[in-house]
C-alpha cells in the first residue's frame, strides 16, 4: 500500500504539471517529484532485493520508476539513484526499460553529436579517430534532432581523412565505416544531404574548370569514394533509389567519375579503376547507349585493350563484354557480340578453332543466353553416403577412358551428374581431376575434329557447373582464365540452336563472371574470417533487376548492408517523456553541462543555433533550474534577499531544506552537491538579517524557527566533517553582546512573561525554544571532531554562557511543581549535552566554575526532590521519563566536572539532601539516600545513569562513605544492594556493568580485617542472626561473597556472553506487555553510541573511575596519546531504533536489598537478559581488584569455578577481524558502520581488561594462566588480535582503542615470557612464526608510534626484549640437551628469511630510531635501548643494519662526548668526585658500552669499524672514570672481552700508547697507563679487588690477550705473572681452590697454548712447583687446569729438559695414569706420550720401574675395558697414547 502511494504521488508530481500553471505550483510540484523519487528509491534498496521486484512492486511504482528513469536533470544530479531506478525498471517491465534503453543510445547519440560538432570546429591538431568515433554514434540520433549540418562536417572529415596519406589503415577504415552508413541511412533526408554533399565535393574536385591547372591535387579529395564498397554502395543502392534526389545525385557522382580521368591524376584514376573492377557486374546493369551514364559504362567497356595503364584489365574487359550478353537491352548485347566476335578473331589460333566467326552467326546469337527455364542452382547436402565412393570412381573411369564407345562414357558422364547433386560425391571427383577433364574435352570440342565428342559436351557442363556451384575457390581462380571464358563462349557458339547447351554455358558464366558480387562477406562492414556456405550462390537483388541470368539464386542485399537501426522507433518519440529528456539531453550536451545552460538561459543574448522544436520550454527551464542543486540554492538565496514578505523567505528555506534532504537521501552527505555548493556560496550573509535581530511579532518567530531548523538539519549532516567557517560564523552569531536573540528568546523576559497570549503565539514560542535547543545541542556535538583553536575558543566561552541561560531556564519560577514538563525536559537535554563536554563551567569572565556547578547542582536536586524524592520515586510520580533520565545524567556530568573544578573533597556534602519534608523544622541530612530509588527505577537508562552516578561518587572516598552510610537502613547495605544488582540475571548489562564498577571503587580503600574503633570505612558488616557473630572488612567480604555464590554466578554469566550485534527477543506473550519493564521502546535512542569506557590517557587511569567517564565528551586533541571514544548518552541523535544488544533488556523486578538465605543457586530466569562484551570488562576489573585484595582466596575461587578459562574463550580474533573487514569495505545492506565500531570497541575494551586480570594472575599463580588447554588458544588469539591490520580503518578512536588494547596484549605476552617462560615460550614462537610477516609489519608500526602513542611503542619494544632474552636464555639451556624441542628460533625468523627482509630492515630502523631520536631522560629510550641490546646479540643481520647505520660510531661520539663533559664537570667547584648512580652520564654510558658490546658480538665486520673508530683509545680516555664505577667497569670489560676474542687486530690495538687529559681527582686508583693494556695489568696486579664480578672480567679479557703474541710481551715485560707466586693455597682441611687461584690458572692455561707463552711460565722460579701443589686441590668449574698447563709444556721440545729436571711434575704426570677420572688418564698419559717423543732423555727417566708399571697396567687395563674404543674419538686417542707409551719405553 506504501508503496503504491509512493508511486502514485511520484507520477502525480510528474503528470500534474502544466505550463498554464504558476511557477510557484510548478516549483512545488518538482521540488516533490525529486525528493520523492530518491525516498521511494531509497525505501526499495532497503526494503526489496532487485531480483525480487518484478513479483512485489505494484503497478504504479512501476510507471514511476519509468518517469523517473527518463528524468534527465535527475540522472545527472544524483547518478547512484538513477543506477537504482534502472535496474528496478529492467526486472519490473521489459516494455518500458526497452524503452529507456533505446532513449538512452538516443541521448548518448545526441552527446556525441555535440561533441563532434565542438570538437571539429576547434583549431589545432585534432584527434581523428575519436571524431570518427564520435560521428558513428551521432549517426543514430539524426531522426531527432535532424541538424544536418553536421552531415557536411562528416564528409568534409572522411575527405580529409582519405586525402591524407599518414591516415593509418584503422582511421581510414573506421571513417569509411561511417560513411558507408550516412550513404545508407534509414532516415530519407540525411541519405539525400549526404549524396548531395558528395556531388558538390566531386563537382568541385573534378570540375571543368580545374583543366587549366597542370597537376591538379584537388582531386585527392574524391579518395573516400574510390573504393569498392563505396561504389558499391552507389552502384547498388543509390542509383535504384526510388527518391529522385538520391539517384540524381548518385548517377551523376558515377558519371563525374567515369568520365573525369582527364582531370585526375595517374594515380587517382588507377585507384578509381581498381575500386571499380569489383562493382563492375553491378554497375554495368546500367550499360545504355542512350543514356550518358549508360554510355559511360559501354566505354569503359570499349576501352582499346592496348591502351595500356589507366584500362581494364584484359580479364576484367573480357568477362565485361561476355557480361553486357545478359544485360536486358538488345543494343547492348548486339554491341557486345561485335566486341566479342573482334576478341574471338584476334585469338591466338582462331583459325584452328570452331566455329568460324561471321555475319550469320552474330545475327543469330543476340539473344543467345536470354532463355526461357533458367537452371535452379541448388546441390543436395545430404547426411548420409547413398552411393558408395569406390561406385563413383568406376563411374568417372568409364566417362574419362578412351577405350570405351562414347556412347557409355555419355551414359557414365550423366550417372556422374546425377551423382554430383550431393556435394559430399564432390571431393572424391575433384582428386581425380575432373574438372581438368571437362576443360581438356571442352578444347577438343573447339578444334576441327570436335564433332567426335560432341556428346558428351552437355553432362560435362553440367557436372562442370555443379563443381564449379559449391566450390568458391575454384570459382575464383577459373574466373581469372581469360581461355576458360572465350573456350566456353566458343562453345555456347557452336551449339546455339541447342538450348539445353547454352543453358548450361550461361549458368557457367553466371557463376564466373559475377562471383565478385556473390560474396557478401566481400560487402560487409566488418568481414567476417569464415567462409560462406559452400552450398549457397547468391547474387544482390540489384543484379536480379537489371540483367537477364539463365539461371535461378537465392537473392541478397535487398536492403544495404550498411543501413544501421535506430534506436527510437516514432511511436517512442511520441511520448512525452521520451521526446522532453531528448530535448534537455540536446541543449545539456550542446552547451556542454547544466551550469553552461543554466548561465545561457539566464544571458540576454540568445542565438538560435538549432531548430525550434530543440528548443527549451519553460517547464523545462524550471525543471533544469529546480533540480540543478547549485543552481537551485542560488535561486533560493536570490529569493531570500528579493522577497518581500515572510512566506516567501520560508518557502525558499523549506526549498533548501529540501536539497539538504536530497543529498541525505542519495547517500551523499556532505559531499554531496547541497553541501559542495553551499561552501561555495556567501549564503551567511543573507541569513543573517534574520539571525540578529529579536523578532517583532508572530511571523517573525515562525520564519526565525524554518531558519534555526534549517541550520540544525545543516549541522547535523556535517556533523562528520564540520565546516569550521559554519561554526565560528554561529559562534559569532552566539556570542554577540547586544542584542544576542538567539540566546537570549531561550528566557522569557517579564514582559513577555506577563503579557497575555493566545494559544498559536504559545505554541510558536514553545516551537521556537525547542529548535534552539535543537540547534545548541547539535552544535555542541559538531565539535567533538573540531582541531581549528580559533573556533574551539569561541565554542569553550559559549559553553559557559550557554550553561547560565540554560539555568536560567531551569529557574524560571519558585515552584517547580509548576513547570511545563515539555519544556523542562527539553532544557534538562540541552543541560545533558551541554555538561558531557569536560570545561563547560570554566570560562565565565565574572562567576567561578564551582560557583556555576554548585547552581547547577541546587538546580537539578531540586527537580529530583519537587519531582521524584518527595513523590515516592517514579511509583507516584508523573513526571515523565525524560525528566529524571536527563537530570540524572545531568548530575554525572556535573559530578566529573565538580571533581575537574573542587579545590579539595569536601564538596561531596553539597549532594546531600535533607531528611523528611519541607514542612519540618528541623531536617536532619539523609546524604545520598535520594540516589538509591533511581537504582530501581522502572527505566532502565535511569538505572544505569544513576548507578554511573553512583561510581562516579564513590572514586572518592568521601562518596564511599556517604554512599554506604546512605544504604545503612537497607537490608544488606550498600555492598548488598550492589552485589545484587551486579548478580541480577533479569537485569540489563549496562545496569548491573555499573554496579561492578562501584563495587570495584569499593575495594579500592583499604578494608581492615577486625573491627577497628573511629577507622572511617570498615569495608563491608554481615550479621547471622543464629550465632550473634558479626564480621566486617575482608572475612566479611568473603563471606558476602560465599553467601552469594557470587563465582559461581560469573561463571553462568560468562556463558551466556553475547559478541553479536543485535540480538531480539520476538516471543512475546501477552503477560509481558503488562509488565512495567517490558516496554522496548522506552529505550530512546540517547544511547546509540554508547561505547566502551575512555580509557585512553597517557596512564592508565584508575579503574574505580572509569564507568562514567563514557559519558564525557573530551575534545580532540593532537597531544593526547589516546583520543576518548566520543559521546555515549549524551550524543542524544534524532532516529535509531535498533539498539544494541546491551540495551535489549527483558522484564525488570525491583532489586531486593538484602542478602539471599539460600544457599544454593537461585533457578534460571525464564527471560535472561543478554551478559555483553562489557559487562565482562567490568567484570575482568572488578576480579582483579578482588585478587589484590585475597590473592589466595580469590585464586582458589577462580581455579573452582573456571573463570580464567571461560573468560579466555570469550576471546575471538577471528569476529573481531570480520568486523574490522566489514568497517573497511562495507556493504550496501550492512548495518551502519557506528554500530559495527561500537561492537569492536567493546570487543577491544574486553581484551583489554581481561589483560590486566590475566597479568594480575600470573603475579598471585601462574598455574592459573599457563595450562595447556588455556595458554594455546590463548597465545593464538592474542596474536591474531595483535596481526588484525587496521590500515583502511579511518576512525581515529577506533584506532586508538586498537593502540590501547595492542598495549595491553604486549604487555601481557611479557608478563608471560617474566613469569612462565619455559611454559609459554614455545607456543609464543610457533605463534608468531606462522603470522611472521604480518608480525614484522605490526611491530614496525607499533614501535614508529613513539611520538604519537608511546605506551605502545614501549610495551611492543619491552615485548620484544624479553622475548629474545628469554630465548637466549632457553638457547643457552639446551645447548646440552639432545632432545630440545625444534620449535622456530628468534635468530633463524631474523636472519634466515629472505622474503620479509625489507620488513626486518625496517623494523632494525624504526628501533635505532626510537633510540636516536629520543632524549637520554625518555625512558622510552632506554627501552628501545634494551631492545637493541637483545637485538643485537640475536640477530647478525640487525648487526649489518647497525653498522651501515653508523650506530657504532655515534656510540663512539657519544662516549667522546661523555667523557668530555665528565672531564669538564671534574674542574668545576663543587663537583671533584663523580655523581652518584642516578647520574645521567652514567647510564648514557652504560648503555652506549652495551650497545656497543652487542654490535660487535661475534661479527668481525662490526669489531673493524669499531677497530678503524678507536675504541681502545676512547676506553683509555674513560679509564679514571671507569675506576670510580664498578659497573661501569665491568662493561667496559665485558665490551674489550667481545672485541677481542678471535679479533688478533683488536688484542693488539691494547698495547698502543694512547694519550689524552685525566683529572687528577678522578685518579684515586692511580692514573692510566701509556696503553690499555698496562691499565688492565695494573687493575689486575690489585688484590684482592673488592669486587669480584670485576675481577673475574679482568682475567677474563686477560685471558683473551693471553691468545696475543703482541700481548703476550706486554704481559712479560710487565713482570705481571710475578702476582701469580705470591697466590697461597688453602690451608686447614679446605681442599678447594679460591676464585682468584682458578682464574690465574685459567689465564695460564692460555699463555701456555703458545711456545712464547710456555717459556713465560717456565721462567717464573717456583711455578712448576706451585702448579703441581695446585693440582692436589679440587675445584667444580675447572679441576684438570694444572694438568693441561703440563700437558701443553710437555709438546714444546725446548720445554722438556725443565720439565723432566722436575720430579714433582712427572710424579704428577705419572700418577694421573692410576686416576679414576677418565679425563685425567688422557691428560696424562698424552703428556708423558708428548714428553718422551723424540727425546732420548725422557725415554731413560720415564723407563723407572715405578712410571713403567703404571703405564702398563693402565694399557692392559684400557684394553679391557675399551674393547670398541674405534666408536669413540677420547678412548680411541688414550688407547694409542698408551700404546706408544708402551712401544717406547720398551725399544730400549
Amino acid at each position: 500500500m506504501v508503496l503504491r502511494s509512493l508511486g502514485d504521488t511520484i507520477c502525480y508530481h510528474k503528470s500534474g504539471v502544466s505550463q498554464d500553471q504558476p511557477e510557484l505550483v510548478l516549483v512545488h510540484h518538482r521540488m516533490a517529484f525529486v525528493s520523492v523519487s530518491l525516498f521511494a528509491v531509497r525505501v526499495l534498496q532497503m526494503l526489496l532485493p532487485v531480483e525480487k521486484a518484478s513479483h512485489l512492486l505494484p503497478e504504479p511504482m512501476s510507471a514511476a520508476l519509468f518517469l523517473v528513469s527518463l528524468d534527465m536533470p535527475v540522472s545527472l544530479e544524483y547518478p547512484n539513484i538513477h543506477e537504482a531506478v534502472v535496474a528496478y525498471l529492467e526486472q519490473l517491465n521489459s516494455e518500458n526499460y526497452s524503452i529507456y534503453k533505446q532513449t538512452a543510445e538516443a541521448v548518448y547519440s545526441i552527446e556525441c553529436t555535440c561533441n563532434f560538432l565542438s570538437d571539429v570546429g576547434k583549431e589545432g591538431e585534432k584527434n581523428l579517430l575519436e571524431l570518427v568515433e564520435l560521428a558513428d554514434q551521432a549517426l543514430r540520433s539524426f531522426s531527432y534532432h535532424q541538424h544536418f549540418p553536421l552531415i557536411k562536417e562528416m564528409i568534409c572529415m572522411c575527405s580529409k581523412i582519405c586525402k591524407s596519406a599518414q591516415a593509418s589503415p584503422l582511421l581510414q577504415g573506421e571513417s569509411q565505416k561511417v560513411f558507408l552508413r550516412m550513404l545508407s541511412h534509414p532516415l530519407l533526408q540525411v541519405k539525400i544531404e549526404t549524396y548531395n554533399c558528395c556531388l558538390e565535393i566531386t563537382k568541385e574536385c573534378l570540375g571543368v574548370y580545374n583543366v587549366t591547372k597542370p597537376v591538379s591535387s584537388l582531386c585527392n579529395g574524391i579518395h573516400f569514394l574510390l573504393h569498392p564498397k563505396v561504389l558499391y554502395e552507389i552502384s547498388a543502392f543509390g542509383i535504384q533509389e526510388p527518391k529522385n534526389e538520391v539517384n540524381a545525385a548518385a548517377k551523376a557522382i558515377l558519371l563525374y567519375l567515369l568520365q573525369g580521368r582527364l582531370m585526375m591524376t595517374a594515380v587517382t584514376w588507377n585507384k578509381f579503376i581498381e575500386s571499380l573492377c569489383p562493382v563492375i557486374p553491378v554497375l554495368q546493369g546500367y550499360a545504355d547507349t542512350e543514356d550518358p551514364l549508360g554510355n559511360s559504362i559501354l566505354l569503359l567497356t570499349k576501352g582499346n585493350p592496348e591502351a595500356g595503364e589507366g584500362a581494364l584489365p584484359c580479364t576484367t574487359r573480357l568477362k565485361s563484354m561476355l557480361r553486357l550478353l545478359f544485360v536486358r537491352k538488345p543494343l547492348v548485347r548486339s554491341l557486345a557480340l561485335k566486341l566479342l566476335a573482334c576478341h574471338l578473331t584476334r585469338e591466338e589460333g582462331a583459325d584452328t578453332k570452331r566455329p568460324l566467326i561471321d555475319a550469320r552467326i552474330l545475327s543469330r546469337v543476340t539473344n543467345l543466353f536470354i532463355v526461357k527455364k533458367p537452371i535452379e542452382l541448388t546441390l543436395d547436402d545430404r547426411r548420409e553416403l547413398i552411393i558408395r565412393l569406390e561406385t563413383v570412381e568406376k563411374v568417372y573411369k568409364i566417362f574419362t577412358s578412351d577405350d570405351i564407345d562414347l556412347v557409355l562414357r555419355k551414359s557414365a558422364a550423366e550417372q556422374l551428374a546425377v551423382i554430383m547433386q550431393d556435394i559430399k560425391m564432390h571431393a572424391v571427383v575433384k582428386k581425380l581431376h575432373l574438372v581438368d577433364t571437362i576443360i581438356e574435352y571442352l578444347n577438343e570440342c573447339v578444334g576441327q575434329d570436335g564433332e567426335l565428342i560432341e556428346c558428351l559436351i552437355l553432362p560435362s557442363l553440367t557436372l562442370f557447373r555443379k563443381v564449379l556451384c559449391a566450390d568458391p575457390v575454384m570459382r575464383l581462380a577459373l574466373s581469372q582464365q581469360a581461355s576458360l571464358l572465350t573456350l566456353l563462349f566458343r562453345v555456347s557458339l557452336i551449339f546455339h540452336e541447342n538450348c539445353a547447351v547454352v543453358t548450361e554455358v550461361g549458368a557457367l558464366f553466371c557463376l564466373l563472371l559475377f562471383d565478385e558480387v556473390s560474396r557478401m562477406d566481400m560487402w560487409s562492414v566488418n568481414p567476417s574470417n569464415k567462409p560462406s556456405s559452400p552450398s549457397v550462390f547468391s547474387l544482390p537483388v540489384s543484379v536480379f533487376r537489371r540483367y537477364h541470368l539463365p539461371v535461378r539464386v537465392v537473392g541478397h542485399h535487398a536492403v544495404s548492408p550498411y543501413s544501421i537501426v535506430l534506436p527510437l522507433s516514432t511511436d517512442c518519440l511520441a511520448l512525452k517523456p521520451v521526446s522532453d529528456m531528448l530535448r534537455i539531453a540536446w541543449n545539456l550536451s550542446w552547451y556542454h553541462g547544466s551550469e553552461n545552460l543554466l548561465k545561457q538561459m539566464n544571458s540576454e543574448s540568445k542565438i538560435q543555433e538549432f531548430s525550434d522544436t530543440l528548443q527549451l520550454t519553460t517547464e523545462d527551464t524550471l525543471t533544469l533550474k529546480m533540480t540543478h542543486t547549485a543552481s537551485g540554492l542560488k535561486d533560493c538565496l536570490h529569493s531570500i534577499v528579493e522577497a518581500a514578505a515572510h512566506r516567501e523567505v520560508r518557502a525558499a528555506v523549506t526549498r533548501m531544506s529540501f536539497y539538504l534532504l536530497n543529498d541525505r537521501l542519495s547517500l551523499k552527505g556532505g559531499s554531496g552537491p547541497f553541501g559542495v555548493t553551499l561552501k561555495s556560496l556567501s549564503w551567511h550573509t543573507t541569513l543573517n538579517r534574520f539571525l540578529q535581530v529579536l523578532p517583532a511579532c508572530t511571523e517573525d518567530e515562525k520564519l526565525l524557527i524554518d531558519i534555526i531548523h534549517f541550520l540544525n538539519k545543516l549541522l547535523k549532516e556535517q556533523r562528520k566533517n564540520s565546516s569550521v567557517e559554519l561554526l565560528n560564523w554561529l559562534l559569532e552569531l552566539l556570542l554577540r553582546h547586544s542584542p544576542n536573540p538567539l540566546l537570549d528568546l531561550l528566557v522569557l523576559t517579564e514582559s513577555q512573561a506577563r503579557e497575555e497570549t493566545d494559544d498559536i503565539q504559545t505554541a510558536v514560542r514553545q516551537q521556537l525554544q525547542k529548535e534552539l535547543i535543537a540547534l545548541f545541542n547539535t552544535l555542541l556535538l559538531s565539535f567533538m571532531a573540531v582541531t581549528d583553536r580559533k573556533c574551539l575558543e569561541l565554542f569553550y566561552v559559549f559553553q559557559t554562557q550557554l550553561s547560565l541561560k540554560l539555568l536560567q531556564c531551569l529557574r524560571v519560577t519558585d515552584a517547580p511543581h509548576f513547570y511545563g514538563l515539555p519544556s523542562l525536559e527539553r532544557t534538562l537535554r540541552g543541560m545533558a549535552h551541554l555538561t558531557a563536554s569536560p570545561g563547560w563551567s570554566s570560562h565565565s569572565p565574572l562567576t567561578k566554575p564551582f560557583e556555576i556547578c554548585v547552581k547547577y547542582l541546587s538546580g537539578l536536586l531540586e527537580v529530583i526532590t519537587s519531582f521524584y524524592v518527595e513523590r515516592g520515586g517514579n511509583a507516584m510520580s508523573f513526571m515523565g521519563k525524560g525528566v529524571t533520565k536527563n537530570t540524572v545524567l545531568c548530575l554525572l556530568h556535573l559530578s566529573h566536572e565538580m571533581m575537574a573544578q573542587a579545590q579539595s573533597s569536601e564538596w561531596m556534602s553539597l549532594w546531600f539532601l535533607p531528611l523528611g519534608s519541607h514542612s519540618e523544622g528541623h531536617a536532619t541530612p539523609q546524604g545520598l539516600a535520594w540516589l538509591i530509588p533511581l537504582w530501581v527505577d522502572r527505566d532502565p537508562e535511569v538505572r544505569f545513569t544513576s548507578l554511573g552516578l553512583g561510581s562516579a561518587l564513590t572514586t572518592l572516598e568521601t562518596g564511599c562513605v556517604a554512599l554506604a552510610n546512605s544504604c545503612q537502613n537497607i537490608s544488606g547495605g550498600l555492598w548488598g544492594t550492589v552485589v545484587n544488582i551486579l548478580l541480577d540475571q533479569s537485569e540489563c548489562s549496562m545496569v548491573r556493568r555499573e554496579a561492578a564498577f562501584i563495587l570495584q571503587n569499593l575495594l579500592v580503600i583499604p578494608m581492615p580485617s577486625v573491627i577497628i574503633k573511629d577507622y572511617t570505612w570498615q569495608g563491608p558488616c554481615v550479621h547471622d542472626e543464629d550465632s550473634g557473630l558479626s564480621l566486617i572488612g575482608k572475612p566479611a567480604l568473603q563471606a558476602l561473597l560465599y553467601h552469594c555464590h557470587f563465582y559461581e554466578h560469573l561463571n553462568q554469566m560468562i556463558k551466556h556472553c553475547y559478541l553479536g550485534r543485535y540480538t531480539f527477543d520476538l516471543n512475546f506473550s501477552a503477560l509481558d506487555g503488562t509488565s512495567e519493564g517490558s516496554d522496548l521502546n522506552g529505550l530512546d535512542d540517547s544511547f546509540k553510541f554508547w561505547r566502551a569506557p575512555s580509557r585512553m590517557s597517557n596512564q592508565d587511569q584508575d579503574p574505580s573511575s572509569l564507568s562514567t567517564l563514557e559519558t564525557m565528551v573530551t575534545p580532540s586533541s593532537g597531544s593526547t596519546e589516546f583520543p576518548p571514544f566520543g559521546p555515549s548518552s549524551v550524543s542524544l541523535p534524532e532516529a535509531s531504533h535498533d539498539q544494541f544488544a546491551a540495551q535489549v533488556i527483558g522484564p525488570h523486578e525491583t532489586a531486593s536489598a538484602q542478602l539471599p538465605r539460600d544457599t544454593s543457586l537461585p533457578a534460571p530466569l525464564p527471560k535472561q537478559c543478554v551478559v555483553t562484551p562489557p559487562l565482562l570488562s567490568a567484570v575482568c576489573s572488578l576480579l582483579d581488584g578482588l585478587l589484590v585484595i585475597a590473592p589466595g582466596d580469590t585464586a582458589r575461587a577462580f581455579r573452582q569455578a573456571r573463570l580464567i578459562e571461560l573468560l579466555c574463550s570469550i576471546m575471538d580474533a577471528t569476529l573481531l577481524e570480520s568486523c574490522v573487514q566489514e568497517l573497511k569495505g562495507p556493504l550496501p545492506l550492512s548495518s551502519p558502520v557506528e554500530h559495527t565500531q561500537a561492537q569492536v570497541s567493546f570487543l577491544l575494551e574486553y581484551l583489554s581488561s581481561l589483560s590486566r586480570l590475566l597479568q594480575s594472575c600470573l603475579l598471585v599463580d601462574p598455574d592459573l594462566v599457563i595450562e595447556d588447554e588455556l595458554l594455546k588458544p590463548l597465545v593464538t588469539n592474542i596474536i591474531g588480535v595483535l596481526t588484525i591490520c587496521t590500515k583502511d580503518v579511518l576512525d581515529v578512536e577506533l584506532i586508538s582503542a586498537f593502540y590501547h588494547t595492542w598495549t595491553h596484549l604486549f604487555n601481557l605476552l611479557a608478563t608471560l615470557l617474566r613469569k612462565a617462560a619455559t611454559a609459554s615460550l614455545s607456543s609464543i614462537m610457533m605463534g608468531l612464526a606462522k603470522h611472521w610477516a604480518t608480525v614484522i609489519d605490526m611491530l614496525c608500526t607499533c614501535v614508529s608510534l613513539s611520538t604519537t602513542c608511546p605506551t605502545l611503542s614501549t610495551a611492543s619494544l619491552q615485548f620484544l626484549s624479553i622475548l629474545l632474552t628469554e630465548e637466549a636464555k632457553r638457547h643457552l639451556q639446551d645447548k646440552n640437551k639432545t632432545n630440545s624441542c625444534h620449535t622456530p628460533s628468534m635468530a633463524s625468523l631474523l636472519d634466515k628469511t629472505q622474503e620479509n627482509q625489507k620488513s626486518l630492515e625496517r623494523l632494525n630502523e624504526v628501533i635505532l630510531q626510537c633510540y636516536e631520536g629520543k632524549s637520554s631522560k625518555d625512558v622510552l629510550k632506554r627501552v628501545a635501548a634494551n631492545t637493541l641490546m637483545s637485538l643485537l646479540a640475536v640477530s647478525r643481520r640487525a648487526q649489518r643494519q647497525a653498522l651501515k647505520a653508523d650506530l657504532i660510531d655515534s656510540c663512539m661520539e657519544q662516549m667522546k662526548h661523555i667523557n668530555a663533559q665528565l672531564n669538564l664537570d671534574s674542574l668545576r667547584p663543587g663537583k671533584a668526585t663523580l655523581k652518584k648512580q642516578e647520574d645521567g652520564f652514567i647510564k648514557e654510558l652504560s648503555i652506549a658500552m652495551q650497545l656497543l658490546r652487542n654490535c660487535l658480538y661475534q661479527n668481525e665486520e662490526c669489531k673493524e669499524a669499531a677497530l678503524e673508530s678507536h675504541l681502545v683509545p676512547v676506553l683509555h680516555s674513560l679509564w679514571p672514570w671507569l675506576l670510580m664505577d664498578d659497573s661501569l667497569m665491568q662493561i667496559a670489560l665485558q665490551l674489550l672481552c667481545v672485541y677481542t676474542a678471535n679479533f688478533p687486530n683488536g688484542c693488539s690495538s691494547l698495547c698502543w700508547s694512547s694519550y689524552g687529559q685525566y683529572p687528577a681527582q678522578a685518579a684515586y686508583r692511580g692514573a692510566p697507563s701509556t696503553s690499555l693494556m698496562g691499565c688492565i695489568l695494573k687493575l689486575a696486579s690489585q688484590m684482592p679487588l673488592e669486587n669480584t664480578a670485576v675481577q673475574q672480567m679482568v682475567f677474563m679479557f686477560l685471558s683473551n690477550l693471553a691468545l696475543s703474541h703482541d700481548c703476550k710481551g706486554v704481559i712479560q715485560k710487565s713482570n705481571f705473572l710475578q702476582n701469580f707466586l705470591s697466590l697461597t693455597l688453602p690451608k686447614g682441611g679446605n681442599k678447594h681452590l679460591s676464585n682468584l687461584t682458578i682464574l690465574w690458572l685459567k689465564l695460564l692455561l692460555n699463555i701456555s697454548f703458545g711456545e712464547d707463552g710456555q717459556q713465560m711460565i717456565l721462567r717464573l722460579d717456583g711455578c712448576l712447583d706451585l702448579l703441581t701443589e695446585m693440582s692436589k686441590y679440587k675445584h667444580k668449574s675447572s679441576p684438570y687446569i694444572p694438568l693441561l698447563i703440563f700437558h701443553n709444556i710437555c709438546f714444546s721440545p725446548a720445554n722438556k729438559p725443565k720439565i723432566l729436571a722436575n720430579e714433582k711434575v712427572i710424579s704428577v704426570l705419572a700418577a694421573c695414569l692410576e686416576s679414576e677420572n677418565q679425563n685425567v688418564q688422557r691428560i696424562g698419559a698424552a703428556a708423558l706420550w708428548a714428553l718422551i717423543h723424540n727425546y732420548q732423555k725422557a725415554k731413560m727417566t720415564l723407563k723407572n720401574p715405578s712410571i713403567k708399571r703404571r703405564v702398563d697396567e693402565a694399557y692392559s687395563l684400557a684394553k679391557k675395558t675399551f674393547s670398541n674404543s674405534e666408536e669413540t674419538p677420547l678412548n680411541a686417542y688414550y688407547l694409542k697414547c698408551l700404546e706408544n707409551l708402551v712401544q717406547l719405553l720398551n725399544s730400549y
